[in-house]
């Protein structure tokens, strides 16, 4: 008998799993599942790797390495169960981290506290990558084709403005609404800068949801291109305007400076994040190639890691079992679905004005998931012409995709950060 108990210490992973609800015991091994499947989606290419392959890995561990463990509590420690990974809920009102002293206990205890503690709950690892997404970025494909860029990210941020009341409906505040409608931008750095401003208590399960579905977006918008436009539609060349104007990298720098200004005087709440998305630009079109080979390799690729890394670790059944989880997975779907819906209405809209020279899949990168829509789009029209090029104009409405989701962040967040509730 004390072998077997010695063996049930050891062993904890499994003995907890029979000491809870049979529902989460259920869900954390579907969680183990579900972290292998994504793993093998990345690896194939189905899903992005950069974030599934470590998301995956650990969704699955944090959901095998449950112990019978509270640093905090252990008077009642043989009755809870947790994990040596992480605590959300360090340091926020009615957690059981709330001064000083219990947050440096943490901090030693949960080996990816620190990370999670100093840049995913303040949003710094958001601001890194986009400052490498920036580094990356050529806004003279917007330049080229500025008011259609524009056009068609308007056009894609339907799944935003149509999931706001349809999750109030839901029962949602406003500010949860307001958060959880920002998947629809399909920007994963915005959706948690956003979600930390306007529903903290909910920002592990959207981050969680929104980088799933950012994911899946890859597999899934193929499939809507070729239901909402015919073949014909979708093999259009589009030609590259006569006599366009080629912008220098000073004229980039000085456009990326003066928008950066003017937004962050217009949307102070979201200057962080304008910031380093321009920073990039800037960085890119400077001329500084230390700076551009370090925020475009070091700084994106690592901080893309770690938020890989954290939101699978964070992916645990107690977090993705919540009532509240459900409707978020629902609404999520929803913003991601109408966004891709109305992006290919917008490539309509400009096939319509144009009379026929844009290609409507354009449309699609409109959705600010840089540069995957617009990879997405490239690939569906090259299958149907291959002599089709249409990855500047995509790349022109990717681009301003981004810039209209920290417009919308900023304006939500502006109107509704002071509310209660």
């Amino acid at each position: 008998m004390n072998n077997l108990e010695s063996l049930k210490e050891i062993f904890q992973g499994f003995t907890s799993l029979f000491a809870v609800d049979p529902k989460i015991a259920v869900g954390r091994l579907v969680l183990i599942g579900l972290g292998f499947l994504l793993m093998y989606l990345g690896r194939k290419g189905v899903l992005e790797a950069l974030i599934m392959i470590p998301m995956g890995l650990g969704m699955a561990t944090i959901n095998a390495a449950v112990m019978f463990f509270n640093p905090l509590d252990t008077v009642n420690a043989a009755n809870r169960v947790g994990n040596l990974f992480v605590e959300p809920q360090a340091g926020a009102s009615g957690s059981a981290v709330q001064n000083a002293a219990d947050l440096m206990t943490i901090l030693q205890i949960d080996w990816l506290q620190p990370i999670y503690t100093f840049t995913f709950s303040n949003g710094l690892i958001a601001c890194f990558v986009f400052m490498g997404i920036g580094s990356l970025l050529d806004i003279g494909f917007v330049l080229a084709r500025p008011f259609t860029s524009m056009i068609l990210a308007l056009f894609a941020e339907l799944g935003t403005f149509v999931t706001l009341p349809v999750a109030t409906a839901f029962g949602f505040t406003i500010k949860e609404a307001a958060a959880i409608s920002t998947v629809g931008g399909a920007d994963g750095p915005m959706v948690l800068f956003t979600s930390l401003k306007l529903a903290p208590h909910l920002f592990v399960p959207i981050a969680v949801v929104a980088y799933l579905y950012l994911g899946l977006t890859y597999g899934g918008y193929p499939y809507l291109i070729k239901l909402m436009v015919p073949k014909r539609l979708r093999s259009i060349p589009m030609q590259t305007p006569k006599n366009q104007k080629q912008y220098s990298a000073f004229e980039k720098m000085v456009v990326a400076s003066v928008m950066c200004v003017l937004l962050s005087f217009l949307l102070p709440v979201a200057a962080p994040l304008i910031f380093s998305l321009f920073f990039g630009v800037v960085v890119r079109e400077s001329g500084i190639k230390p700076f551009q080979d370090f925020i475009g390799g070091p700084v994106l690729y690592g901080s893309t890691m770690f938020l890989g890394l954290m939101l699978g670790i964070l992916c645990d059944a107690n977090t993705i079992m919540d009532p509240k989880v459900l409707p978020l997975l629902l609404l999520g779907c929803l913003a991601l679905l109408l966004s891709g819906v109305g992006g290919l209405l917008g490539g309509y809209f400009m096939y319509w004005v144009s009379g026929g020279k844009i290609n409507p899949v354009i449309g699609i990168a409109g959705v600010s998931c840089v540069p995957t829509t617009a990879k997405v789009a490239q690939k569906v029209v090259s299958k149907d012409n291959p002599h089709a090029v249409i990855m500047p104009a995509a790349l022109g409405a990717n681009i301003s995709g981004v810039i209209t989701s920290a417009i919308i962040a900023g304006i939500f967040c502006s109107l509704l950060a002071k509310l209660a509730g």
